[in-house]
């Protein structure tokens, strides 16, 4: 099926660099054949007469078996922060993945 927004290399580097993603120019190719592939794929799916289908949340007749929420394992913190590489104030200290600098005007 021929799809007049066909999803090029520079849109899908431009999401790459959001997602603070790099690929080389075979692995960009392949990324763009392969969402552009699934487009497609939802660009069929919208072509199918769902008139009068009844929404359906399930395609199973299995159902999820609930439990109380309750903690296990607790008062284990010394023993996971004593795995942690960095921690501070009790936390584990993890780098920052958003700069908050970048796009400020």
């Amino acid at each position: 099926m021929a799809n007049e927004n066909k999803i090029d290399k520079s849109q899908v580097k431009h999401v790459a660099s959001l997602a603070k993603l790099e690929f080389d120019d075979a692995d960009l190719g392949k990324f763009t054949t392969q969402l552009g592939e699934i487009m497609d794929l939802f660009n069929t799916l919208s072509e199918v007469d769902t008139d009068g289908v009844e929404p359906t949340f399930s395609v199973t007749d299995q159902f999820n078996t609930m439990r109380e929420d309750v903690a296990v394992n607790s008062h284990q913190k010394d023993a996971l922060l004593k795995n942690a590489p960095d921690t501070q104030d009790g936390y584990i200290r993890v780098p920052a993945i958003i700069d908050e600098s970048e796009g400020a005007n």
